[in-house]
């Protein structure tokens, strides 16, 4: 398939730039694979459509305060976005400067931190923090969330709570899992009780989730690898709810691709490693049975993902009905139901 079968045409008005007040105040559109229907819900909704010993599958990573600012010895200005955590003292990272770092480049931070450049993997620079600085300590600090490029402003108090789900456990991420963000404890204590089952796997969500596909021909884009993790308690919980008669239904598309990459033999395992997993049409999913996601980028590998789920013309027809009603766009935006 060609990535321009998955442009469409957004106002800019309908990026979502902050959240709403309340986790649960969303819109909900509902879209059936079987009958191509639409219905226009509100989130809180999703109660009654899910049923008892239905399992939801949520992402429990954790985003990091990955985006650091400083500067050169020399002045010049410095933008580091960490993209994985490779140890205490080690990282490698998305750096913006005027001009490209050489190796052994020493970049200062605020309050005393810096960190040196010891080469490249491909687009990403390597950096250590030497003399003792634990990187944890380091984000903690100084460090600012990681708000997505089409978000128009600076990080703020508030997205330190709100661009981070109610059950985020595991550090790593450096973008949200956005479907998650859309739940608030209240919420889940009531689908608890009406008898839904709860799995949480992870995968730590990378930058390059909203980095542009390249290639015309899905075929030749490379893409970008994540870390996941299923657990041997939640394929048990999972294969439980299954016998039961309930549906796996995976909150995000990041639980998605976890699931599924834990899937390839045609049956979920449990363990752990990276992912490069791409899903586009004709994909034959294996574990995952519906799913809750929000709206995402035109050309992006997640709208690919979720039109391989839903089906190509009636994900595109959800879109453009959603843009029609007004919808709220990407991470703080509305959400969608494809059951």
């Amino acid at each position: 398939m060609k990535k321009s079968y998955f442009n469409y045409t957004l106002p800019e008005e309908l990026i979502a730039q902050q959240p709403l007040l309340e986790r649960t105040a969303s819109r909900l559109l509902c879209l059936n694979r079987q009958t191509a229907q639409l219905a226009d819900k509100h989130f809180t909704d999703l109660i009654e459509c899910i049923h008892p010993d239905d399992i939801l599958v949520f992402n429990n990573t954790k985003v990091i305060p990955a985006r650091l600012f400083g500067h050169k010895v020399s002045g010049g200005k410095v933008e580091i976005l960490l993209e994985r955590v490779l140890d205490a003292q080690h990282a490698v990272a998305h750096i913006k400067a005027s001009k490209a770092l050489k190796d052994g480049a020493r970049i200062v931070l605020q309050d005393g931190f810096y960190c040196l450049v010891q080469g490249r993997e491909d687009d990403l620079f390597s950096l250590y923090f030497p003399d003792g600085q634990v990187i944890a300590e380091v984000l903690a600090r100084i460090g600012h969330i990681p708000l997505p490029p089409y978000i128009g402003r600076v990080d703020n108090a508030e997205d330190r709570a709100r661009y981070q789900t109610v059950f985020a456990e595991q550090e790593g991420a450096v973008a949200a899992p956005t479907a998650g963000l859309h739940f608030d404890l209240a919420m889940l204590a009531q689908l608890k009780a009406k008898g839904v089952r709860f799995a949480f796997v992870t995968l730590h969500v990378g930058s390059g989730t909203f980095q542009p596909v390249r290639a015309e021909n899905l075929s030749d884009h490379i893409m970008h690898k994540e870390f996941f993790s299923v657990s041997p308690e939640a394929v048990s919980a999972i294969v439980q709810a299954k016998a039961a008669g309930g549906r796996v239904i995976a909150i995000g598309t990041t639980a998605v691709r976890a699931l599924e990459s834990a899937s390839q033999t045609g049956e979920l395992l449990a363990g752990c490693g990276d992912t490069r997993l791409f899903i586009t049409p004709g994909y034959v999913f294996k574990t995952v049975q519906a799913m809750v996601t929000n709206f995402h980028l035109p050309e992006s590998t997640l709208l690919m993902l979720v039109s391989a789920f839903a089906g190509y013309d009636a994900t595109l027809n959800a879109y453009h009905h959603a843009i029609a009603q007004r919808y709220r766009f990407f991470s703080y935006g509305d959400a969608m139901f494809l059951s």
